[in-house]
């Protein structure tokens, strides 16, 4: 199989520190890259256990079985379906790990849609059996629903302006139809710098169509729950609102006392579940960025389970 190094391969490999017969959770198997490192460090007596809703992801993990050493294990489902039927099987994993977000290799196939730089079918779905498609959302969603979300899930300045330009040039059946809607709304000295036009906006209705922040809200309690004693749990996110999410998590099970500021002594006997394994978000380096200018936005959040 084509050798897959995601972001931030070596740093999550040293916080992680896999070790010979541990069981590790892949929660987003997407290419494999990290994959394939932790199974080279948990060898022949370890398992991986790989998760992903996308069929092709599916294909390269099969792939990588094949070539690895350690025992394996693939789910079809999303990261919090997959979790959930771990946990009610009883697994306890050594480590659990999220890449969230899509794939490079999901960005690169241009028929799905994902990306504002190839025209193709409005489509954005990870799992392409599900029914809902970013084609339906922008041609059936009135225009209030749609300013919602691109404010919400995409942090769009001009999200009202862009929403009524949808609606006006209905029906949009093209990636190229969605970027013509888009661009004709954004005022024109905002159509440069920043980054495309319509990056927020495909960002939004990706994560409309998968429902991703749902499934990280769901997955991460599920996640702790599978992880043993002394496991290890990472996060890498591409933007503030899945790295909010992961960062409040696991900052909620590293405190310690809840009680007032102002009582003399602790009366809660709360105790912190997690130690933080590093004080603040991983991000790549200088190089990496340069070899992967896809890597610029990563944040990666790691914590063991006390």
């Amino acid at each position: 199989m084509t050798v897959h190094i995601p972001v931030l391969a070596g740093e999550l490999v040293d916080l992680l520190d896999p070790a010979p017969g541990e069981v590790a959770v892949d929660c987003t198997f997407g290419g494999g890259g990290h994959a394939r490192l932790i199974a080279e460090r948990i060898g022949a007596s370890g398992t991986l256990i790989g998760i992903d809703r996308d069929p092709e992801a599916q294909a390269r993990f099969e792939e990588l079985a094949a070539e690895v050493a350690c025992h394996t294990r693939f789910i079809r489902a999303s990261f919090a379906e997959g979790l959930e039927l771990l946990r009610d099987e009883g697994v306890r994993a050594d480590m659990v790990y999220l890449d969230l977000g899509m794939s490079s290799m999901q960005v690169d196939t241009r028929e799905r849609g994902f990306s504002y730089a190839y025209d193709a079918p409005l489509d954005m779905r990870m799992d392409p059996d599900q029914e809902l498609s970013a084609r339906e959302v922008v041609n059936t969603w009135e225009a209030r629903q749609l300013a919602r979300a691109f404010r919400d899930f995409g942090e769009e300045r001009y999200a009202n302006q862009i929403a009524r330009s949808i609606v006006r040039h209905r029906p949009l059946e093209t990636t190229n139809d969605l970027v013509e809607a888009i661009v004709s709304a954004v005022p024109a000295p905002a159509r440069f710098g920043g980054g495309h036009p319509a990056k927020r906006t495909f960002q939004a209705l990706r994560i409309v169509v998968n429902d991703e922040l749902a499934q990280i809200d769901e997955a991460l309690p599920i996640a702790w729950d599978v992880l043993k004693q002394n496991g290890r749990f990472a996060g890498i996110s591409f933007h503030s609102l899945e790295d909010r999410r992961v960062k409040r998590f696991l900052a909620a099970r590293a405190q310690g006392c809840v009680c007032p500021p102002d009582l003399p002594v602790c009366v809660c006997g709360h105790e912190p579940e997690a130690e933080l394994l590093s004080r603040r978000a991983v991000s790549p380096t200088a190089g990496e960025i340069a070899h992967n200018p896809r890597s610029a936005s990563a944040r990666m959040r790691v914590a063991r389970k006390l």
